[in-house]
């Protein structure tokens, strides 16, 4: 990997702009533009989410540095507003499939979590008058399922602020995986549906405090509980029309502050300690979003129409994606005395002041995927 390396020259290796045009095409959209095309759009927003520019105005000002054809900033106004934000979604899950390491079916129980939430990126209702929140407010989120331990990326979709999670719960659902959410996500009739499907989907989703438990029977144990699970049964829930079908397994825990945790899962198999950790891991999602937030330039919105929203986030994303993936082909190769943390890669990366024996390994790394 050469010194001047930027994100923009990897990203021409991995995603070409021969890849872009059938997709244009699907999308009906035409790129009659010479000087400045749909991919130098592309190029330009991943550039400004890994160099965090502040603008247009900005990134118009510094583009050329990075090996970019230098416009005005209202060219690239023009054209981000232009250019539907689906394309940067079907990058997102194309650079996901080429960087994440292909999920196989297994026989039995799935092993691995998948841990979904959403975040909100708001501005001045001005901004984006199409996207109104609370008060004088505007705002889009992004809603992700994040692959628990690893931290990969495993299906995004967007909505308006005001959305609920559950709106866009089913887009991330994956029966491959344990299902991990907050009470945003504890709908009584989406737990029924879960147990009855024919791929059946396992979860572990936190409840309401004030949820009702019908007719709860302990479940048996020998020994006394451990950290803070206080018990576990199994019951209905809710009451009335609310009320489940099917009977759950609910944990009850203490956090640290001593209030009750009320976690219902359909995994009958694991320890109570085991399903409490299971949920500790959705912190890993919160942990995600601050990242992105303070590294990808996420909150920063340079445009006001859809499309441009909603293809700075995707590309930005998909930076991440796939400077996770060179972050991990380069830790496990080289010398455990040369290896980072990905906070180190990052900051290393984007000064370009990686060491020689990290830039051999990620140009293997570059060679791999463009090779799938």
């Amino acid at each position: 990997m050469k010194k001047s390396t930027s994100i923009s020259n990897i990203l021409q290796l991995l995603i070409p702009e021969e890849q872009i045009k059938p997709i244009l095409k699907e999308l009906k959209y035409v790129d009659v533009a010479r000087k400045f095309t749909v991919y130098d759009l592309f190029l330009f927003l991943a550039e400004a989410a890994f160099q965090q520019w502040d603008g247009y105005r900005d990134g118009a000002q510094r583009m050329s540095l990075y090996g970019q054809r230098a416009v005005n900033y209202s060219t690239l106004s023009k054209k981000a507003k232009g250019v539907d934000f689906q394309l940067f979604k079907r990058l997102l899950t194309l650079m996901i499939g080429l960087c994440n390491r292909k999920t196989k079916r297994t026989l039995g129980i799935p092993k691995e979590l998948l841990i979904v939430d959403s975040t909100t990126i708001s501005v001045g209702v001005g901004r984006l008058p199409w996207a109104p929140l609370k008060g004088q407010k505007a705002g889009v989120k992004l809603h992700v399922g994040l692959v628990g331990d690893s931290n990969e990326l495993h299906k995004v979709t967007e909505t308006t602020a005001e959305q609920h999670d559950l709106t866009s719960c089913a887009s991330l659902l994956d029966s491959l995986y344990i299902l991990v959410g907050d009470r945003a996500y504890g709908k009584h009739e989406l737990f029924d549906r879960y147990q009855e499907q024919k791929e059946r989907q396992y979860f572990v989703i936190r409840l309401k405090d004030n949820t009702t438990l019908v007719n709860p029977i302990p479940r048996l144990r020998n020994r006394p509980f451990e950290g803070s699970v206080e018990q576990d049964l199994t019951c209905q829930l809710g009451k009335v029309k609310a009320l489940t079908k099917n009977r759950f397994r609910v944990v009850i825990l203490k956090d640290p502050k001593g209030n009750p945790v009320l976690l219902a899962t359909n995994l009958h198999w694991h320890s109570p300690e085991a399903i409490a950790d299971i949920y500790k891991k959705r912190w890993q999602i919160e942990v995600f979003f601050r990242w992105i937030k303070q590294h990808l330039n996420i909150p920063k919105l340079f445009g006001t129409t859809e499309n441009a929203v909603y293809g700075q986030l995707y590309v930005a994303l998909l930076v991440y994606v796939l400077l996770k993936f060179l972050f991990e082909q380069g830790n496990t190769k080289v010398h455990v005395s040369a290896r980072l943390t990905f906070a180190e890669f990052d900051r290393l990366f984007t000064l370009q002041r990686l060491p020689v024996e990290w830039k051999i390994y990620l140009a293997h790394a570059i060679d791999l995927i463009t090779r799938i």
